[in-house]
């Protein structure tokens, strides 16, 4: 087979694929925004002390959901991409029902595990928090071999869809059972009551109340997940029929046993599991050091340092997350793409997709790091008003986390390449000597400073730039991929600048006259937009060829040929 595709038809399946990757990053940051929205009124309901409790257990749940069900997507997507490629849709579906009862068995047994071993991870008020996200392991695993399917027929609307209820549900059933919860078991309506970070910390009311409001808050993630499923299998039974087509049209002979399949997705989703549990396990050991080290080393009460966790996990972490979904976008788009385009043993185009997948999340990923940085204060203010008595550790830790985003962007990318290259452990490996690294840097930082939870935000900064570094590097080495650094890194960077420079000139404007942070920084977010737009034509940091291959690339050439940037 060539190893090379007419210019057309490589344009088409670049745009294809990044079409695809826009899909569900759309959904992602919608996903992601209706998030933060939530989060506003939720916080105001259960206090930073209920998202300290909340943010604890969630990050246990997820260290089990990752083990169990959460990489069945990419894993199920890249192992089906290969035989559907080669037109083996019975191996396919059959790999299909295998995943499902994977999930069953390996779901049941990691809900039941985290129901009764919730004492082993979060301290004695978070217990209950932990037991209620238990069930959502289960049924998540379903939801993930369904997502997974669909991605490896490389149709990721189903999937973006349910991202999108997934979260409404959340946030109605959250902030719903929140109210509700404190309402009926303290006997007054939360209208009536004092806000929670006012009422004197330590008592057992306040405790009591912030536990019952992060058990709702938990709630609300589980039945997300259920009308995310509902959701997927409605898709699933609409489309079924012309699956059955394609295994009745399907005249390979070598029909793969239960016993391979079983040990095809064994081998296939631990390395995956692995690799993606490390990942995420930066966050659960930040956890374990600040909320449980840090106050026996400090002797310090437990409920504040709590309430500081709450801030910074549930506020400044929720709010830097939000740029890095376009990057876990387009790793979802490319690990299936990646491997087909391997197993045909087509290099180049593998390249200029790297390359191309590179640009573009460094084109979102830099502008908003720089765009987090500038305006951390009331960027955090505006979405979390109750946070004014504590702003200035927010916005500090905002700051720091702002520049891990360009960080975390690129390693999770490049992960996703890695896994797509059949170069699983490599992943792991790095994901694992960034974290020995991140965990000493931590415990140096809390024990001899006085930084609080800011050292957890530079802990978490250095650990993104360590695995960023280290699979790009890996990606070079397994595929020959050299990183172009200019138009990619530079470029985009002194475009943001400009942007950063003019966001942040507009927000001073304008608070000169209001006195307001938060309306002052409405405008300013709304400049920036079409002030990197100029600036990105202005330092030629994109050409009209790179534009093409973006969805819209043409109507994007056409304004800014009117606006004569571009000939």
């Amino acid at each position: 087979m060539s190893s090379k595709l007419p210019g057309n038809q490589k344009n088409a399946v670049l745009n294809n694929f990044i079409t695809q990757a826009g899909i569900l990053a759309a959904a992602g940051f919608i996903s992601r925004i209706i998030g933060l929205l939530y989060t506003s009124p939720l916080s105001a309901i259960i206090g930073d002390l209920g998202l300290g409790y909340y943010s604890s257990a969630y990050n246990y749940y997820t260290i089990i959901l990752l083990v169990s069900s959460y990489s069945i997507p990419s894993a199920i997507s890249k192992v089906m991409a290969g035989k559907l490629a080669l037109g083996e849709y019975k191996n396919a579906h059959r790999l299909f029902i295998g995943a499902l009862l994977y999930v069953l068995v390996i779901g049941a047994a990691a809900s039941v595990f985290l129901f009764f071993g919730a004492g082993l991870f979060v301290e004695e008020a978070a217990i209950p928090v932990l037991r209620t996200f238990a069930p959502t392991v289960f049924i998540y695993g379903i939801l993930g071999v369904l997502r997974g399917y669909f991605q490896a027929h490389k149709n990721m609307v189903p999937t973006s869809v349910s991202q999108i209820f997934e979260q409404i549900a959340n946030a109605l059933v959250s902030v719903g059972a929140a109210y509700f919860l404190i309402s009926f078991t303290t006997g007054h309506s939360l209208f009536g009551m004092e806000p929670l970070n006012a009422i004197s910390a330590g008592t057992g009311f306040t405790i009591s109340r912030a536990v019952r409001g992060a058990i709702g808050s938990a709630l609300g993630t589980g039945t997300g997940v259920v009308i995310a499923l509902l959701f997927m299998f409605i898709a699933y039974m609409r489309v079924r029929p012309g699956f059955k087509r394609d295994i009745a049209s399907d005249r390979h002979e070598n029909v793969d046993s239960a016993g391979t399949i079983i040990k095809l997705i064994t081998l296939i989703v631990t390395p995956f599991i692995l690799s993606t549990a490390i990942n995420n396990l930066s966050s659960a050991v930040n956890n374990k050091l600040f909320t449980s080290l840090y106050p026996y080393m400090r002797s310090l009460d437990m409920v504040e340092v709590t309430s500081h966790w709450g801030i910074f996990a549930g506020k400044s972490m929720k709010i830097s997350n939000i740029p890095i979904a376009f990057a876990s976008a387009m790793a979802s788009a490319m690990i299936p793409q990646i491997a087909q385009l391997i197993a045909a043993k087509n290099t180049e185009e593998a390249k200029a997709k790297i390359g191309l997948a590179v640009k573009a999340t460094m084109l979102i990923s830099i502008p908003c790091a720089v765009g987090l940085f500038v305006l951390a204060g009331p960027v955090t203010l505006l979405l979390y008003p109750n946070t004014l008595p504590n702003i200035a550790l927010a916005s500090r830790s905002l700051m720091a986390l702002s520049v891990s985003v360009i960080f975390f962007a690129l390693s999770t990318l490049n992960s996703s390449i890695l896994q797509g290259l059949g170069k699983v452990n490599t992943p792991i490996i790095n994901a694992g000597l960034a974290l020995v690294i991140q965990t000493a840097l931590g415990v140096g930082l809390l024990y001899f400073t006085d930084l609080d939870v800011f050292s957890i935000a530079v802990t978490s900064t250095v650990y993104s730039a360590i695995i960023a570094l280290l699979n790009q590097l890996a990606v070079r080495r397994h595929i020959g991929y050299k990183q172009e650094m200019l138009k990619t890194f530079v470029l985009p960077f002194a475009a943001s600048l400009i942007m950063g420079a003019a966001s942040y000139g507009v927000y001073r404007l304008v608070l000169s006259f209001t006195g307001s942070m938060r309306l002052s920084v409405i405008p300013a977010v709304i400049a920036a937009v079409p002030v990197y737009f100029i600036a990105l034509f202005l330092v030629r940091a994109v050409t009209e060829e790179e534009l093409k291959a973006f969805p819209k690339g043409a109507s994007i050439i056409r304004i800014a040929r009117k606006l004569k940037l571009m000939k």
